[in-house]
């Protein structure tokens, strides 16, 4: 079953364009990726939105995962409420909408 993941980001000012091009690339391609977007969500958040395989896929490349975000883990401000820079959830596609 296809599985979801969504991080929410928060950019330290003047660092959006430094955030993105952690992405470009290829930077982003994480083994059992299918497809990813990144959504500008309001004044300097953001939200990666990730399609897998299954949630094994996701779990395989969170290593890689966490590897990418230590490369731009400097134009990001604390979300706070104990969460830190990122506020991820993943889990199993239960109804496709088209």
């Amino acid at each position: 079953m296809t599985a979801i993941n969504v991080v929410r980001f928060r950019v330290k000012p003047g660092m959006d364009e430094a955030f993105l091009n952690a992405h470009r690339n290829g930077k982003a391609d994480w083994p059992g990726l299918q497809r990813g977007f990144i959504i500008k969500t309001g004044e300097q958040t953001y939200c990666l939105i990730a399609e897998w395989a299954d949630l094994n896929a996701i779990a395989e490349a969170r290593a890689r995962m966490v590897g990418t975000l230590d490369t731009f883990r400097h134009t990001l401000e604390d979300l706070g409420a104990g969460l830190g820079v990122t506020d991820a959830v993943s889990g199993a596609a239960v109804l496709s909408l088209k």
